[in-house]
Order: structure tokens, then sequence, then C-alpha cells
């Protein structure tokens, strides 16, 4: 196992052999050597654990220990789904830079991925995806595999009793339009004179989350251009039409009544239509040369685009459609990053949809200091020098709507300026607080400037989204183009509760302007059986987690009715085994919340809530300890196969390979601290 680039820790990825899931078969040998920390740098132990608390602390521990790299970082895989790779096929396909090798390897790891019953999923154990599935479908066919191929024959059933290819999400389309299989004009319109529209109009590109900003200007560079790669006759996949397309085929379908925004903008998407078929459009030069410099503008040195896929794909079709070479320094850059998201042995590869070693590293980092390790023990030490180097010193595009305030904060990934976020910002500082480093100034300034930069983002509402303020224009997810509903990143409860654990850590009182603003935000935004909604992770457990943590922080009074109806609903939801999980369905139907099977990290969410909710005593928490420690692995770690993680909710899961270690070392110490105290 090995990436392009950067070292991953190879027990934190299913590509280590270990995982159920893994696609390589476990006496394989990595195809890389990792370097971690030397034993001499993390060998430092405080005397003997005695009991099975202890001894499980020590087990977990000493894991972290020894995936610990180098510089000091931890970096685990980031699991979504088989889109991304499949669409890093069709991307060599379009650019006609095929590398038959590293495509194999890619072609296998989407057919260990597809299920028995022949389709592929969201998240682990989900239902079929449609759209999931056509693009692994295609993937395939353009890497060769014939369509009376056994995988492709019971792919092909599912997808045609689903509907076909006219059914799939907006994306998919956008892909085989790219390569002839379906019709440009069935598209919902993305006309590219948006990028005129100032920043004061309604609709300007600023009213768009940071992600979709980042994908949707390159991705109308391309809509604009409308290019065709004319594909052989064994790579076409018209077998996933349920029928020859009609006209009528590709409108959109309208809801019920007939005045709803949703039916307004299908016709809206109607007349640009006809706007765009118009050989006159006077502003479109313009606008595809500020779209285009945007587009350059925001690269980093890296070469990567807004830290995730999307973009970066996006971005290099963006520049080969404006007639850039392959070989040009922004496309061969954006390739280089792209390929450095990459996870690779001698089987597969995958391509992750982002990277997140400032937040695995920060995760770590509080699990470690919360398990008890010595502050200046020199692998926490060396781990918090890596985050302070991290910090984000240049000005994004959170600038647009807050002109006065001074940057500062952490990304998710190695380098991302242009897209800081809130919370890994609150989550690093946090966890370097108390960790000294050889230039304490530099540190203070640092978390001086992170909190500074993360309460000057908080929304006029009182709550905070992850990358962006008061980006809260809801009608901007009726637009046909938002099959996703994610096209904003309005303020949310788990965010908001991770602003308030950041200003109670650090000495705010809950009498300070902005915690009384998001204290009245979080219990507006209670649900009626007394939990939270959680955006960033599954689900209603997360969300609940976060706010809880948050509101013991900032020392609001746990007795109160709204707290004890959060604790009630938490102990509700316990299961037999004594552990907690959700299921990512619960997204769309909100009377699963809080149900599913039993997973570490969720567990570990519950736990966190209730102690910080003051039942540390409860049997309650006593049993979901207990279940940790059962679960426990000899080696220090626990399994999971759900998914825990959200990056959209509803249609786009995430597996953090790290999620599964860090929080319940994160409670289990937690509960030794707290059980210690009352001693």
């Amino acid at each position: 196992m090995k990436s392009c680039k950067y070292p991953i820790s190879h027990a934190l990825t299913s590509f280590n052999g270990v995982n159920g899931e893994s696609a390589v078969p476990a006496d394989k040998k990595p195809a890389a050597k990792i370097h971690h920390l030397p034993a001499s740098i993390w060998k430092k132990k405080e005397g003997e654990a005695q009991s099975p608390l202890d001894q499980a602390i020590e087990r977990s521990r000493d894991f972290f220990f020894r995936e610990q790299l180098p510089a000091g970082y931890w970096w685990a895989e980031l699991e979504s789904n088989c889109t991304i790779t499949a669409e890093y096929i069709m991307l060599f396909h379009f650019l006609g830079m095929v590398d038959k090798q590293k495509e194999r390897k890619m072609a296998n790891y989407l057919l260990s991925k597809q299920t028995e019953e022949g389709f592929w999923t969201i998240y682990y154990g989900g239902p079929g995806d449609l759209s999931t599935s056509v693009e692994a479908y295609f993937a395939l066919k353009l890497a060769g595999y014939s369509a009376d191929h056994p995988a492709m024959v019971k792919a092909r059933a599912f997808i045609l009793n689903n509907g076909g290819i006219i059914k799939t999400r907006v994306f998919t389309k956008i892909f085989l339009a790219l390569f002839g299989e379906f019709a440009w004009f069935g598209v919902p319109s993305m006309p590219i004179e948006l990028m005129l529209l100032p920043n004061w109009a309604y609709f300007n590109l600023y009213e768009f989350s940071s992600w979709s900003r980042a994908t949707i200007i390159p991705l109308s560079i391309v809509m604009t251009e409308r290019p065709v790669r004319k594909l052989p006759p064994r790579a076409r996949v018209q077998e996933l039409y349920v029928r020859p397309p009609r006209p009528i085929d590709y409108t959109f379908t309208k809801e019920d009544g007939i005045l709803t925004w949703k039916n307004f903008f299908i016709g809206v998407d109607h007349m640009l239509k006809v706007y765009e078929s118009s050989p006159i459009r006077p502003f479109k030069k313009k606008a595809l040369s500020i779209a285009e410099q945007w587009v350059l503008d925001h690269q980093e040195p890296t070469g990567d685009w807004g830290g995730i896929q999307p973009a970066m794909l996006n971005s290099v079709l963006a520049l080969h459609c404006l007639g850039y070479d392959n070989d040009h320094p922004a496309v061969a850059k954006g390739l280089e990053a792209l390929a450095n998201f990459c996870i690779e042995d001698d089987d597969g590869l995958v391509l992750q949809s982002c990277i997140s070693p400032v937040w695995d590293t920060a995760l770590a980092l509080k699990a470690l200091v919360d398990a008890g390790v010595p502050t200046d023990h020199p692998s926490l030490v060396k781990a918090t020098q890596w985050l302070i180097d991290r910090e984000v010193r240049k000005d994004g595009d959170w600038k647009i709507k807050s002109p006065d305030l001074k940057p500062g904060g952490w990304a998710f990934e190695f380098l991302n300026d242009w897209y800081p976020d809130v919370d890994d910002s609150g989550f690093v500082m946090m966890a370097i607080k108390d960790v000294p480093v050889k230039n304490s100034k530099s540190k203070d300034q640092a978390i001086k400037r992170g909190i500074a930069w993360c309460l000057g983002m908080q929304s006029k509402n009182g709550g905070w989204g992850a990358f962006d303020k008061d980006n809260t224009k809801h009608l901007l997810n009726k637009i046909p183009f938002a099959d996703l509903e994610a096209l904003i990143d309005p303020p949310t409860a788990d965010l908001t509760g991770r602003m308030l654990e950041l200003m109670g850590t650090f000495g705010y009182g809950k009498e300070y302007p902005a915690a009384v603003r998001a204290l009245d935000f979080v219990k507006q935004n209670q649900e009626p059986d007394g939990s939270w909604w959680g955006r960033w992770g599954v689900n209603y457990i997360y969300g609940t987690w976060s706010v809880l943590c948050g509101l013991a922080a900032i020392g609001e009074n746990l007795s109160q009715s709204y707290i004890q109806r959060a604790v009630n609903w938490l102990k509700s939801k316990q299961n037999l085994d004594g552990g907690w999980g959700e299921t990512c369905e619960s997204y769309h139907d909100p009377t699963l919340g809080g149900c599913g099977e039993s997973t570490p990290s969720q567990t570990a969410w519950a736990l966190l809530a209730l102690m910080a909710a003051g039942e540390v005593d409860s049997s309650t928490v006593s049993r979901g300890i207990q279940y940790l420690l059962d679960q426990q692995k000899g080696d220090g770690t626990w399994d999971e196969d759900q998914y825990t993680g959200t990056g959209f909710p509803k249609f786009f899961m995430i597996k953090y390979h790290i999620y599964r270690n860090c929080f319940p070392l994160t409670a289990l110490g937690t509960y030794r601290n707290l059980t210690r105290k009352r001693q």
C-alpha cells in the first residue's frame, strides 16, 4: 500500500488486509514501506496499566504511537463511494492519457465493492444506488469489461430495474454527456454568465457553499463548451436506457401543484436553455475569461482546488476544454494533486474524495491527551508543532462576506488556504491547548488568531456553517441542478456546539455575546425528542454529542429540561449490547434517529455526550464503557464497517478510518479521568 506523495498510516485504511472490507488479500505485503516514528520517541510510558480500563487505554495509546508518521501527523483513509474512482477512469479517457496498469487496479477496486446483488452503494450495507452503479458500470466498460461479463450483467439488471440512465443524478448525466452517452440539453443549466453577477445579487456565486462554488465554476466552463469525446461501440452504455430516449425524457420532473419553487425554477431552466442555444450571447466571452482566471487563481501551489475531488477533477476538465494541454503546468499540477489523493497497492487503486490529515491529527492528539499521555510527550509535541505549522494565514473566499476579518484557523487537508473551516479550527485549538512547544508564543498567537477567525464566522442567526458565513439561501437547493440538496452551507447545531465547546475551553462564559446567540440557536434547533440533527456525522447521535459537549463546556446549567430531554433520548437509544449505533438512513427517515447496529465511534459519541451532561456514574455509561472494552482487539484497535461520517446528508456518506479508534480512546480516557476525580 502506498500513496503517491504523502505516507498514510497503513493500519488506518481498507488496503491493509486487516479490515473485513479490504480489497487486498490478507497475505499481501504493502507495496511500499511506511516509516513511522521510531519507538525511541513514542515509548515513553508512565506507570503500568492494571485494570481492564487501563490496559485498554494503553493498547489504544500504543497503537496511535505506532501509527504516527515521521513528520508528526496521523493520516487515515477517507472512504466514500465508487463514483470518485469511476470518474477518475473517465477523466483519463477524456484527456486521452490512459495508464492501463492503473486502470486495471481501479477496475479491480470497483469490482471489489460491487455487492452480490450486482449494485453499488453509497455506504456499507446500504441500498443499491442507481447513479453510483451507472458510473461504476460505465467506468468498467471504459476499462474494457464487456456487457456480457457476469458482473456487468448483474449490474445492468439492477440499473434497468431502477429506471436506467434517465433516472440518474445530475453529476452522472454530466459525465455521460462528456462521452456522448447523454444529451447535453438534458443537463440542468448553470450559465457561465453567473460569473458576472455582483456580490450583492441574490444568486451570486458566493451564496453557494464553498464546495459548490469550487465545483460549479469550472463545471460551468465545461457545460458552456459542451465537449463530447466519442467512444468506440464496445465502450458505449446505451444498453442502460430502459428504452431509446425521447425528448420528453430529458425534461425535469415537476412537483405536485403549480406554484412551487421547484416548478418555478424548472421554468427558469427552460428559459435559460433557450438563451444558451442562442448565437447571440454578448457576455459569454467575458464570463468565460473571468471563470478561467478564477480557476487559475484558486489553484493551490500543490495543484489542489478546494481540497475535494469534484473541484479538482472538474477544474482539470475545464482547463482542458479551454485548450490547455495535458502538460500545461496548471493541468499537470492538478493531475498530480489528484494522484496524491490515491491509495494504491499491487492489485487495487482508489481515489479518495478528500484527505483529512489535519482533522485526523487533531482527533488523535486530543484522544492521547484525554488518555492521560503527558502533554510534554515527544509524540504529542511533534504533532502539535505539525498542526501549528499548518495554520492558514491567507485570505480565502470567506473574505467576501467578512471583509474586515483577519485570516486564521485550519483546513482539513495538507494545504487548502482558500477554505479553512471552523470545525477543524476548533478541534485543532482544543487539541493543542495544553501541549508545550519550543516556541510557545507562536502557538498562543495561532490560537488567538484562530479563535478570532472562528468567532468572526458566526452567522446572523447565532449558528455556524463550516466554511462560509450566512450561507443560507435555501432556495438554491430548489434549482434543478441541486439534486444533492447541498448547494449551501447553512449554520448547523453540531458546528455551533463545537464553537460553544471552543469558547468554554478557552475561558469564555455563557454571557459572552457570541455564546448567548449560539445558545439561542441550539435551543431553537433542538428536535422535539430532545436530540440534535448532525450535519457532518451520522446523525442525531453525532449532533447531540457535539451540542451537549458544547453546553457543558460553556457552563450551561445541565439540569435544565431541554438538556435532560437530550440525555433521556440518548439513554433510550442504547442497544442491548451496551453500545449505540445509527444508520445513515436516518437522514431519509428521522424516526430512525439513534437506531442501528452498535459501532465504536457512535458509542463513544454517546458516552462523551452523557459524561458531559453529568452521567458518568450512571449504569448507562458503565454499560457503554464495557461495550468498548469488550469490542477492542488485542492490538488496541476496534473494527467498524459502518459509515459514520457525512459529506452530503442522504447522498454522500463517509467512512473515516480513524474514527473507530480515536473516539473510543477519547471516551475511555475521559471516563477514567472523571471517575478518578470522584475517588
